[in-house]
């Protein structure tokens, strides 16, 4: 019971981290010490249906539970308090590099895996300074049949986004101008199943339901990629993904606005950040290496 509940806290934090432009539920992962596992898992579904249905379902109760329950508030978070929210996101990164660092094997690093860092590295980094304008999205879509095959498109993008640790989905959303409208259908949705008023639902889950497919589809694609450059170049590709994952906190810095930062500001925010990588420690310390 205690791990199945560690395992769905885990799956929280990677939920939450899925809806915040400029962190990445695939750095979460990482963090979290189950990437590998989360993977192998999806890659694997059909092969070892029941025991991969075991492994990702804990985790996917606690994405769903971290996306509906935390959405306001995260993002209540980053409006009034954008330094120690982002702080706590950079504590949670930082705190569950232990699991990355020991999949890299330094005897066998070479130049292909240090160029793998920096321009993965370099990446995170311009889309971090992408997105340091604010950028107007649309809050609401008028849905129709071409629109609908665009939302399948975008969950596919977005899937993908999601499980490469460093690039966040809700960013490409962002850019792509569809965050503000796939999050407030995600609020409606939230809000109507908890106080049982499914009048209104029908709007947000007519664009909800092709983009959960997109998703659903992009994620076979993008996790066998991952799969087969982990057994094919498995140093260079760690130290590439070790790029993404030390490059985040950097692309959360440059998007911190740190106009009228008080003392007791920064003190919230270096507590958040000290709670964030405990967690982090915690959760990634208590995950069983997979086999």
């Amino acid at each position: 019971m205690k791990e199945l509940i560690l395992k769905i806290l885990r799956g929280v934090v990677i939920g939450v981290a899925n809806i915040i432009p400029g962190v990445s539920g695939g750095t979460m992962m990482v963090s979290m010490g189950v990437y590998d596992t989360l993977i192998h898992s999806i890659t694997h579904l059909f092969k070892e249906f029941w025991k991969s249905i075991k492994a990702l379902l804990p985790y996917a109760v606690g994405m769903l539970a971290g996306i509906l329950a935390f959405a306001s508030i995260i993002n209540w978070g980053l409006e009034n308090y954008q330094l120690p929210t982002n702080t706590l996101f950079i504590g949670l990164i930082l705190g569950g590099l232990g699991p990355l660092l020991k999949r890299i094997d330094r005897k066998k690093l070479g130049p292909a895996a240090v160029i793998a860092f920096l321009a993965l590295f370099a990446l995170i980094i311009w889309l971090g300074l992408q997105n340091r304008d604010s950028i107007q999205n649309a809050e609401t879509i008028d849905m129709n049949a071409g629109q609908m095959l665009i939302m399948v498109f975008l969950g596919m993008i977005a899937s993908g986004t999601m499980i490469i640790p460093g690039v966040s989905g809700s960013l490409v959303l962002m850019l792509l101008g569809y965050y503000k409208a796939v999050t407030g259908a995600l609020k409606t949705v939230a809000h109507g199943l908890v106080h049982f008023d499914f009048a209104g639902l029908g709007q947000p889950m007519l664009m909800l339901l092709p983009f959960v497919l997109g998703i659903v589809l992009g994620l076979f694609g993008v996790a066998k990629l991952i799969e087969w450059l982990t057994h094919r170049f498995p140093t260079a590709t760690y130290c590439g993904v070790l790029g993404l994952v030390v490059a985040s906190p950097i692309a959360l810095l440059i998007q911190t606005d740190f106009a009228g930062t008080t003392v007791l500001l920064a003190v919230v925010a270096v507590l958040t950040f000290v709670a964030g990588f405990l967690v982090a420690w915690l959760l990634a310390g208590s995950e069983k290496e997979p086999t």
